[in-house]
């Protein structure tokens, strides 16, 4: 038993989306799994027997009628060769709802449960098939909406944040021991000065810090990059909000003011999710709705990521323009609309693009993509920690850079609580001592089968 979950008994669950489809596979685990599934198999004896890596054809039966629910093949996983570490059965069904839902039926009457979200993926950590940071990686590819995020998961689920984290866990288990060692002498007792091993705690603090940052890269790739366009009334930001999306998406006219609310819709550049707002005009209105428009549009500019500023052609950048920029607290792509009307000024600095003709889209979708990788701060990402990991890497951060501090006074107790506290943190990423509230909460954010 961990938790919640009872890791002793046979689960079931449909591994693959509950909708229609060719297939569907229904996943399996637990000790006595083969012996309950042939009380359910049309052949009983050869699945007990069937080996590990095995295909068997057969039939799932009613265990109380005998009828047959649906032709099936059963892969068999022995333990400890398997994705749980024990014994598994995977069960290739037809992918109609109501066979899905009639082999489950069966699975339960013949002494299945159904399986709790994360429930196969948590086995497989308390077999040590998994730590912590892959099993949360297995959770992170599913949901990856891009392919660097796609790949930054997989090889988190190779390893790659575990064996960061076992080396700054060697480096901060051999710098405790150097200040454990002093304290166990008296000061008069020590042939040299007390030493403390400041290049040690430098190295864990740089990889520390290289593991908050793959955090920040991580976040713009899973939730988007918050990308809000803004400039004055009539400059064209819905007409270039319509570009961008490739549909007519918002409301286009030449009266001031159209747009009330702001509108959000999803595109990608260059590989990074973009969460697009198309916001209310910036300029004093006297209307209410509008007025209100405009303090929504103010609060997304707020909490963007980045603003692609709107300026007409045939308009130039006004002192209004200058104002509303300076007021401005993100990073800004400027972007000069209608140089189908007016040719840019000489000299300007935004990006010439017509949104009523697309001339120039190419060219702001290239600023733009090069602005979003440098915000990213990088264009490869090795490894990305999720948010609770990130928190885990920041309290152990703040306990080195203590210990560092401390160091300067050489004081050697407080420097040993603080490589404690870091490596308690660094445990409790790996799992390593991670409570069994902490583990249920991690694998409830599963999706069921997993």
């Amino acid at each position: 038993m961990t938790g919640k979950y009872d890791t002793e008994d046979e689960i079931a669950a449909l591994a693959t989306p509950r909708a229609a489809g060719a297939i569907a596979v229904i996943r399996t685990s637990g000790k006595r799994c083969l012996e309950k599934a042939s009380r359910c198999f049309s052949r009983p004896k050869a699945l007990k027997a069937a080996p590990g890596g095995t295909f068997l054809y057969g039939k799932i039966l009613d265990p109380a009628t005998k009828e047959a629910v649906d032709e099936v093949i059963v892969s068999v996983s022995r333990a400890p060769r398997s994705y749980t570490g024990g014994d598994c059965l995977e069960i290739s069904c037809h992918g109609g709802i109501p066979g899905v839902e009639a082999v489950l039926a069966a699975l339960r009457a013949a002494g299945f449960r159904d399986a709790q979200p994360g429930e196969f993926t948590l086995r497989a950590f308390i077999n040590g098939k998994l730590d912590l940071t892959q099993a949360e990686a297995v959770a992170s590819l599913i949901d990856a909406k891009t392919k660097t995020m796609h790949g930054a998961s997989l090889r988190t689920l190779d390893g790659a944040v575990f064996r960061e984290l076992s080396e700054i866990r060697r480096i901060l288990i051999d710098a405790s021991a150097a200040v454990e060692v002093q304290l166990d002498y008296a000061e008069d007792d020590l042939d040299d000065a007390v030493a403390v091993p400041v290049a040690e705690l430098e190295e864990a603090a740089l990889r520390l810090r290289r593991l908050a940052d793959s955090y920040k890269v991580g976040r713009l790739m899973r939730e988007g990059v918050k990308v809000a366009l803004s400039g004055r009334t009539n400059s064209g930001k819905s007409s270039l909000f319509n570009r961008l999306l490739n549909e007519e998406r918002s409301i286009v006219s030449d009266i001031h003011g159209t747009t009330r609310d702001y509108l959000e819709e999803s595109v990608t550049v260059a590989g990074f999710p973009v969460v697009l707002y198309d916001t209310a005009g910036l300029r004093s209105s006297g209307d209410r709705v509008e007025a209100e428009g405009i303090e929504r549009a103010r609060r997304i500019l707020d909490a963007c990521d980045f603003v692609l500023y709107v300026v007409s052609a045939a308009d130039g950048e006004t002192d209004e323009d200058r104002r509303c920029l300076e007021q401005i607290r993100r990073p800004v792509l400027k972007v000069i609309n209608k140089i189908d009307l007016k040719a840019p000024p000489a000299g300007y600095d935004g990006v010439p693009v017509s949104a009523a003709t697309g001339e120039g889209l190419s060219g702001l979708i290239d600023a733009l993509a090069a602005r979003l990788k440098t915000a990213a701060g990088t264009a490869e990402l090795p490894f990305a920690v999720n948010e609770r990991q990130a928190q885990l890497v920041r309290r152990a951060l703040t306990a080195v850079e203590a210990a560092l501090a401390d160091g300067g006074g050489v004081v050697l107790d407080g420097i040993a609580m603080e490589l404690k506290e870091a490596l308690d943190a660094v445990g409790e990423m790996t799992g390593e001592t991670a409570s069994a509230d902490i583990l249920d909460a991690v694998f409830s954010r599963f999706c069921v089968g997993k």
